[in-house]
């Protein structure tokens, strides 16, 4: 015991043991790090493009084993927190694709969820991101509609007289507007005696036309601006459907675009 006590009594005896205490632990933490990291776990995974609004049921979601190293963001790691909620209203879950945070809500959270299922079948929510000045002083309302425009330069058009001009066009008519919510996804008209910013309008379009104005929107390098018009079109007796309104920017858009489910 005595021979113990001046052993550890030794400086440099307690320094070595102290030295080779802390490589130990930093071995053991390193190794335990390399393992979290290429230790493949389970993560959901879409196995059918789950489109905006849309309740995400069991048949939907399949899992996958992946490394945590390869995984980007915040995706979801347990299936049951996705089955049986919803989609945003402005979000598309791609065939493939992981789960990530924000895209999934409660049915409650949904942006408005008086909205749900009041639109035509074949239809899917578009949100459009608006201010007071787009809205016209915050007069585009529920039940109003509208035409949208699109403004971008004309790049690449195949003929150099018409390269780098900017084009203006309607793009769709008699699209009608379900709902006109603030920053927080409130209904701006809610409460009347408080003044309400715009944040976003909310309408439904075919799915062709929902695909056109998603690619539309993305158009940065052409430096593109949808602009939400509004029209007598609700005082009439019969309003036709919504439709395309310019050919020529439907073809143009098209052009200089691809959609993800047309590659081969």
């Amino acid at each position: 015991m005595s021979g113990l006590k001046k052993f550890l009594s030794n400086k440099n005896t307690v320094t070595i043991i102290c030295v080779i205490l802390g490589i130990v632990v930093l071995y053991l933490g390193y190794q335990k790090r390399i393992s979290d990291q290429i230790n493949p776990i389970t993560v959901p995974y879409a196995r059918v493009t789950i489109n905006p609004g849309t309740k995400i049921t069991d048949e939907m979601v399949g899992t996958i084993e992946v490394p945590p190293a390869m995984l980007q963001g915040k995706p979801y790691t347990d299936k049951q927190l996705i089955v049986d909620k919803y989609t945003q209203t402005n979000s598309v879950i791609p065939i493939g694709s992981l789960f990530y945070e924000g895209s999934i809500v409660e049915e409650a959270q949904l942006i408005d969820n008086s909205i749900i299922g009041n639109y035509p079948d074949g239809y899917e929510l578009y949100s459009l991101d608006v201010n007071m000045a787009s809205t016209y002083g915050n007069s585009i309302l529920p039940g109003n509609y509208i035409d949208i425009y699109l403004k971008a330069i004309n790049k690449d058009s195949g003929n150099s007289k018409d390269n780098d001009k900017i084009m203006v066009g309607k793009l769709l008519q008699n699209v009608k507007v379900l709902a006109v919510n603030d920053a927080s996804g409130n209904n701006v008209f809610e409460n009347i005696d408080e003044l309400s910013v715009p944040s976003q309008i909310i309408f439904a379009l075919p799915h062709d036309y929902w695909v056109l104005l998603s690619k539309a929107s993305y158009l940065g390098n052409y430096n593109t601006d949808i602009v939400p018009v509004p029209t007598d079109a609700g005082s009439k007796p019969d309003v036709e459907d919504v439709s395309i309104a310019n050919e020529t920017l439907k073809n143009w858009i098209n052009r200089v675009t691809v959609w993800t489910a047309d590659i081969g």
